[in-house]
């Protein structure tokens, strides 16, 4: 599959390889945007279900069982469930590719690099737990199970925001945020392995560690194949993926965990290529991210929001009686001060160690505003605040409502600041054409390419 991202097949020089580098960046970010507005659509569509005359149909088609039979075999699983748990392993499996190309080809390869973002991600993790777990702390370990809401960063919904506000901001600021949140959903990845398994059924772990083995090793050996054969992933690993998700279904580990670790199997660099996995082809995973991205933030993604984000806030008094319960103001102090406050303090404090700074071109108002970015949890929040509570509990509703409400204080703060930083590095694009974020590739041109 021929790209225009694809380089030439002579070898990648220095500022080439970081050319192509901001072009993948930007192909993500414009992605991003479209699967961001389709995730809000189905967000406001779900509001409106659950909250008109609507309301019965639609509880009632999200608590409708889904029945699969083969002879003696039985198996059911609610739409609801079915959205969350099999949906959104689509969304983690190009979370898992992601994660992997960035520890194979991209910024976390260079543990330089990677210092500053990574322990950027740990303190936006570990801050909004605390202060969650503080203003919850009279309510009993029912509520305080919920944790980790605050902790998730939703790729679509930030990646969306910061390409629509910053099409001047510096490239380096960009790269940061999706380092970051990808590592923040490797860390809520590791957090729903862990701390929201219920009933580990071993054997059924097993068999599914057992496919997940299979499926790398035909990945790997094949991947030029699979690479040129379009469909063939459909009716060769599809299936054993199917496999490995329901037997990761049945162990109790919860589901999405399956996508990752299947992802993690897929070859970053195609063989032939270059030491930087930036050689003349794509590897199967930059493949299959090109091939399944549009299922994911296209139907995967919107379609658990739909099912997932649809609250009765029982009118005016309903919802302020929500949003002043200590759940929902944890969430949201969480989301959004928790998150600021975690990835600045954290970043300060590991820029601190000496040849360790900020990445070159980002001031420090910069990255406050991408940490309020970071306070949009959405997708991954959402998923927790199921795991936490159950699915349509009275805690589930007040959470979604904490969640959803935290999501936007977080975008718009975020819109303001990032707005005016961008306008700003617009006007100094403007009067001179200088290289901002040191990425070989003078900053006007960056903005025309941003802009097309």
């Amino acid at each position: 599959m021929a790209t225009d991202l694809e380089p030439a097949s002579t070898p990648l020089s220095a500022p080439a390889r970081r050319y192509r580098e901001s072009l993948w960046i930007e192909r993500i970010l414009r992605r991003e945007t479209v699967g961001g507005f389709l995730l809000l659509a189905a967000t406001v569509l779900a509001l409106i279900a659950a909250n008109t005359g609507l309301a019965e149909g639609y509880f009632g088609l999200r608590s409708t069982y889904l029945e699969i039979s083969f002879g003696a075999f039985s198996w059911e699983i609610s739409v609801g469930k079915f959205a969350a748990d099999a949906l959104l392993a689509i969304f983690f499996f190009l979370a898992g590719l992601e994660l992997k190309r960035e520890f194979v080809a991209g910024e976390l390869r260079d543990p330089r690099k990677a210092l500053v973002p990574v322990v950027a991600a740990v303190g936006g993790v570990i801050v909004p737990a605390v202060i969650f777990l503080t203003i919850v702390r009279a309510e009993g370990p029912e509520v305080q199970r919920g944790w980790a809401i605050p902790v998730a960063t939703d790729i679509a919904f930030a990646l969306a925001v910061l390409a629509v506000v910053g099409t001047a901001l510096p490239l380096a600021l960009r790269t940061f945020l999706l380092t970051l949140a990808v590592v923040d959903d490797l860390i809520a990845i590791t957090i729903i392995a862990f701390f929201y398994t219920t009933d580990l059924q071993p054997g059924y772990l097993l068999a599914s560690l057992i496919g997940v083995a299979v499926y790398g090793l035909i990945a790997q050996r094949y991947q030029e194949f699979f690479r040129v054969r379009t469909t063939a992933a459909w009716f060769v690993l599809l299936p054993i993926g199917v496999i490995v998700w329901f037997f990761m279904f049945e162990s109790g580990v919860h589901a999405t965990v399956a996508g990752v670790l299947l992802a993690f199997t897929v070859p970053v660099r195609a063989r032939g290529g270059d030491e930087d996995g930036l050689g003349e082809r794509m590897g199967l995973a930059e493949t299959f991210e090109h091939r399944y991205r549009p299922l994911s933030a296209g139907i995967a993604v919107p379609v658990f929001a739909f099912f997932s984000a649809g609250v009765a806030v029982g009118g005016w008094d309903g919802l302020v009686e929500a949003v002043t319960s200590p759940l929902a103001l944890g969430i949201m102090a969480g989301l959004v001060l928790g998150k600021t406050i975690g990835i600045t303090a954290a970043t300060w404090l590991v820029t601190r160690i000496p040849g360790v700074s900020l990445p070159r071109g980002v001031a420090w108002i910069d990255l406050v505003g991408l940490a309020l970015l970071a306070g949009m949890g959405f997708t991954v929040s959402l998923l927790i605040n199921e795991l936490s509570f159950g699915q349509g509990t009275a805690l589930d509703d007040v959470g979604k409502v904490g969640i959803l409400l935290g999501s936007l204080l977080a975008a718009v703060l975020a819109v303001i600041l990032l707005g005016s930083r961008n306008r700003r590095y617009k006007r100094l694009v403007a009067e001179e054409t200088v290289d901002l974020d040191g990425d070989g590739i003078p900053d006007v041109y960056n903005e025309d390419r941003a802009n097309a």
